[in-house]
């Protein structure tokens, strides 16, 4: 097999620190590691594997998602830095057999491994638990493992219960004093926004649901009495109080904000507007926006807090509820100045990557 070398000119400018690539040949899978920022630390971001349409795909967003994490670790106010790394399968994972996945774990570990700790990674869309079991074993630089294996387990709790209170929070801003009666649509039912979606129900919200899993969405309709389910090319022409993207990112473009039908957006998925003007479309538009690299930092919270900093699976949930209080600061802070909830949450960031964070 001839695998084509990446011409680095097909690729945007980029202003992080690293990426390294390898291939293995046996699986046809390529390990891509991005790492933004060692500002205040090593860097840190998950594992994602899925198919990707090209290498320069795969290139590109590891490289977007590490930048995101530079943000989020930054004000979240933990003492690493931004990375991301993916997995470019050559078929979808639940098509690979259980020794070619295995094998693409071991590689992908091997790579991390070579960085020396400037990388650690942990579980995200198409990887878990158990798969950062398989990792630890052959690098160190691995989080996530599961409780029986020694690690902290599954990020997946922590990062919800950030996203709901980020939802508080922009619901508040948008003028609502509680969740109870607010049209709140949950977009991608998987480990975390089942969870969000579980709490809208609880919280008595008129609830909404969509991913492209029919069983995800059955199990969802059973959380409440009245539960609306949205297709999925629907969800955003589809009225509602709250959005909350829980799926892949790039939902919302220049284009979609135009005409998003929701007041506020909660960005439970990570890089959820696709490009800069979709902020300042929404902006302008008066719709609330929870950036995502703050809103869904729980994750990140509950592996470096549990693994890193030795902090308790208590302290890791207070730090992800105190995401509530962070984006009330950035609402009213933007708010002051004039400016967009965006714009205001990645100038606190780059605040935060300029003094050293407080563990």
């Amino acid at each position: 097999m001839t695998v084509t070398p990446l011409d680095p000119r097909s690729l945007p400018p980029w202003a992080g620190e690293l990426t390294s690539l390898r291939h293995d040949e046996p699986t046809g899978t390529w390990s891509v590691i991005a790492v933004h920022s060692t500002r205040l630390g090593p860097a840190v971001g998950g594992t994602r594997a899925m198919v990707y349409p090209s290498l320069p795909a795969a290139v590109a967003d590891a490289r977007r998602l590490a930048g995101a994490m530079t943000l989020k670790v930054a004000v979240a106010g933990l003492p690493m830095g931004g990375g991301k790394s993916v997995l470019a399968l050559p078929a979808a994972r639940h098509r690979l057999d259980d020794a070619t996945w295995r094998r693409a774990l071991e590689v992908h570990a091997r790579h991390i491994e070579l960085l020396r700790g400037t990388y650690w990674t942990g579980p995200d869309i198409g990887t878990d638990t158990a798969d950062m079991d398989v990792l630890r074993r052959h690098t160190t630089y691995a989080f996530g493992r599961a409780e029986a294996d020694g690690g902290s387990g599954t990020s997946a709790e922590a990062t919800a219960v950030g996203v709901v209170a980020a939802v508080r929070a922009a619901a508040r801003e948008a003028g609502h004093p509680g969740l109870a009666g607010l049209r709140i649509l949950v977009q991608g039912l998987g480990a975390v926004g089942m969870r969000v979606a579980r709490a809208m129900a609880a919280a008595g919200a008129r609830l909404l649901v969509a991913d492209v899993d029919p069983a995800r969405v059955a199990m969802a309709v059973g959380l409440a009495a009245a539960v609306e389910v949205v297709a999925p090319e629907e969800v955003v022409r589809t009225p509602c109080d709250v959005l909350v993207p829980c799926a892949v990112g790039g939902l919302i473009d220049a284009r979609v904000a135009r005409t998003l039908p929701a007041g506020a957006v909660v960005g439970g998925a990570n890089n959820v507007l696709a490009d800069d003007e979709a902020a300042d479309v929404l902006a302008a538009r008066g719709a609330v926006v929870a950036p995502d690299f703050v809103a869904n930092a729980g994750g990140a919270i509950h592996l470096v807090g549990r693994e890193v900093l030795g902090w308790s699976a208590e302290r890791v949930r207070e730090r992800a509820e105190a995401i509530e209080g962070t984006l009330a600061e950035i609402f009213a802070d933007a708010r002051a100045r004039g400016v967009g909830s965006v714009r205001a949450a990645l100038e606190r960031a780059e605040r935060s990557l300029t003094v050293e964070p407080a563990a």
